[in-house]
Order: C-alpha cells, then sequence, then structure tokens
C-alpha cells in the first residue's frame, strides 16, 4: 500500500507513542487526522507540545474511542487507520477492569466495525508484549501462546482477536503490531525507565520499584514508529501478527542502575510494596523475536543491542531531565 495521497486517521494520537508517529506521519508530509480524547480544556495532551509547522497542519477529532457514532464519523474519508488508543496502565487494570473491557475490546469493535463499513483499506490494530505472559520459550515469536496475566492484558488479547475476527470474517484488511516494551520522551511515569529517570533527576538517592528480576525487551519510540509505517504499507502484513521488538533483553535492576550510572547518580534501589504485581500477575521474562518484521518489511533496528539501548536512553534522560518537562510528572507520588 502507498501512503501517497492516502488520508490517516491515527486513534491515541494525543499520547505517549501516537504523538510521537502523528509528527512524524505529518513531518514527511502526508494527510493526518488525529483522534485525541475528548476533554473539556480542549487539551491536545502531548500534540499540544508540538512545533507549531506541525501542530497547525494536524486535523484534529475529539472523541472517544468507546462511541460508536464518533469512531464513525472520524473515520470517514479515511484510507488507512493506525489504532493506538487504548488504556495501558497495568496496576489500575486491577482497580477499575471494567474500563479496560469498554475501552480496548469495545473501543477496536468500534474500529473494525466502521472500517468494514466505510471501506477504509487498511487497519493497524496496536497489540502489546503482555499479551505473551511469562515468556514460555524466547526470543517470543507471534506463535508464542497468549496468556492474560493482567486484566489489562486480558482485554488486549480480546482487542487483537476481535481485529482478526473482522479479517478472517469479513476480509477487513487487518494488520496487528505487537510492541513490545516501548520507551522515549515523553512515556507515562506509570512506566518503569520514566519512574527511575524522574525520581534521580528529583535528586532521590533511594529509588522505589517494584520487582527488578523481570527482564524487558525495550525498543526505542522511533524505532516502533518506524515499524507502524512498515506495516502500514505492507501488503503481505494483512491478517498478520507481527512482533516489534529490540531481540535484547534487560532487568529492570540492571536498567535501573544503567539509567543511574548514564545520569552520574549513586542510588539504592527500594522495593516499593505497593509497585510489585500480584505473584502470578507479574511477567518474568519477555524478549521478542522481530524475525517476521524484518523478513516481511524493509524495517530495520536502529536502537539495537547494549549500545543501542543505552543510546535509546540517553536521548530519553536528556529529555526527561529538562526542567519544563520534568515539571510535567509528580516525581514524590506512586503513578496508578
Amino acid at each position: 500500500m502507498d501512503l501517497t495521497g492516502k488520508k490517516i486517521l491515527i486513534t491515541g494520537a494525543d499520547g505517549f507513542i501516537g504523538s510521537h508517529l502523528t509528527e512524524e506521519l505529518v513531518r514527511q508530509g502526508f494527510d493526518v487526522r488525529a483522534f485525541i480524547l475528548y476533554n473539556s480544556q480542549n487539551s491536545w495532551g502531548w500534540l499540544d507540545h508540538s512545533v507549531p509547522e506541525i501542530r497547525n497542519n494536524i486535523e484534529i477529532f475529539a472523541g472517544d474511542i468507546r462511541d460508536p457514532h464518533g469512531v464513525r464519523t472520524a473515520m470517514k474519508g479515511c484510507n488507512l487507520v493506525l489504532h493506538l488508543a487504548a488504556l495501558i496502565g497495568i496496576p489500575y487494570s486491577y482497580h477499575s477492569p471494567d474500563t479496560y473491557v469498554d475501552t480496548n475490546i469495545k473501543g477496536t469493535l468500534n474500529i473494525v466495525q466502521a472500517a468494514r463499513d466505510l471501506g477504509v483499506e487498511r487497519v493497524v490494530h496496536t497489540s502489546t508484549s503482555e499479551v505473551y505472559g511469562t515468556a514460555q520459550y524466547v526470543p517470543i515469536d507471534e506463535d508464542h501462546p497468549l496468556c492474560g496475566q493482567s486484566p489489562y492484558s486480558a482485554s488486549k488479547i480480546g482487542a487483537d482477536q476481535i481485529a482478526l475476527s473482522f479479517y478472517r470474517s469479513f476480509n477487513t484488511p487487518v494488520s496487528v503490531l505487537r510492541p513490545f516494551n516501548t520507551f522515549g520522551p515523553r512515556q507515562s511515569a506509570r512506566a518503569v525507565i520514566p519512574t527511575i529517570i524522574t525520581q534521580i533527576a528529583s535528586g532521590a538517592k533511594q529509588i522505589k520499584l517494584g520487582s527488578l528480576n523481570p527482564t524487558r525487551d525495550f525498543t526505542y519510540v522511533t524505532d516502533t514508529i518506524e515499524a507502524f509505517k512498515a506495516v502500514a504499507c505492507c501488503d503481505n502484513a494483512v491478517g498478520q501478527v507481527i512482533n516489534v521488538g529490540s531481540n535484547f533483553e534487560i532487568s529492570i535492576g540492571e536498567t535501573a542502575q544503567l539509567i543511574a550510572e548514564i545520569m552520574g547518580a549513586n542510588i539504592e534501589m527500594l522495593g516499593d510494596p505497593q509497585r510489585f504485581r500480584p505473584e502470578r500477575s507479574e511477567v518474568e521474562r519477555l524478549f521478542a523475536s522481530n524475525e517476521r518484521l524484518c523478513s516481511m518489511t524493509d524495517w530495520t533496528l536502529k536502537f539495537n543491542g547494549l549500545d543501542g539501548f543505552r543510546r535509546g536512553l540517553y536521548e530519553t534522560i536528556d529529555w526527561f531531565t529538562k526542567p519544563e518537562n520534568l515539571a510535567y510528572y509528580k516525581t514524590n507520588l506512586y503513578n496508578l
């Protein structure tokens, strides 16, 4: 699929990955409609911080992914939908699981139903590595069993299956992109890397964390953005689930030490009870295979291995430690 001349709808455009993706596509001259969550402050989320030449070239649609009528209105005239809107916080899913079903499962149903009815040419639905649960083998490929170890991951399994069912049932042209742990500027403090950086940047010597032993496959945000573009253009990706990860794993404890080293800080890591997942809910190991993505598209990993991870951390730390950016984060509070 050639994106030239196509109208692109991005849901969740006001969020972490969505704002980076929106900016990149606008920067490349594409016609983008950004679906943001309606709010009475008329906030566009992170898009409010885009440079004027990008912000002034985005068509904004404020609505709610849970509203099928709004979704259909937003999608009218669009050729491609990049569906990123979701509730993503795992701890909050223990607190309010019902809203995850409404947002992640029903919201995705609204997307694929409207896409089917309107004849949209391509839908790229965003999944998550959390659907795999703790790795039963590594590297984790797309045939790995699914295991919902949290209400969040269960809702994303449901969303993925809804999306794929429309491909199988109605030939709706859906691809499922499954990012592993994306990190970078603007990420929520509910994620571990911003949690560590913001605590150190605020002067803390004792860093409050959950379990230190689990490993994660961290992917820098620009690599994830390039994967969205590659999958959107790939006709053979229709009906497929496609991982995007770095093929590199590192523990949370090692990640904290590496961040402290880069920031020139001596830290002590403290276990904070409220930051631990329930025992059977903790995903102990994530380590991606991105072989399918590499074989089907021309995507290449730019931030690879320990060196690439370190370079991504430098970029991320540089953004978070700017006072005007750090001010967005409540570093003394646990972000549920």
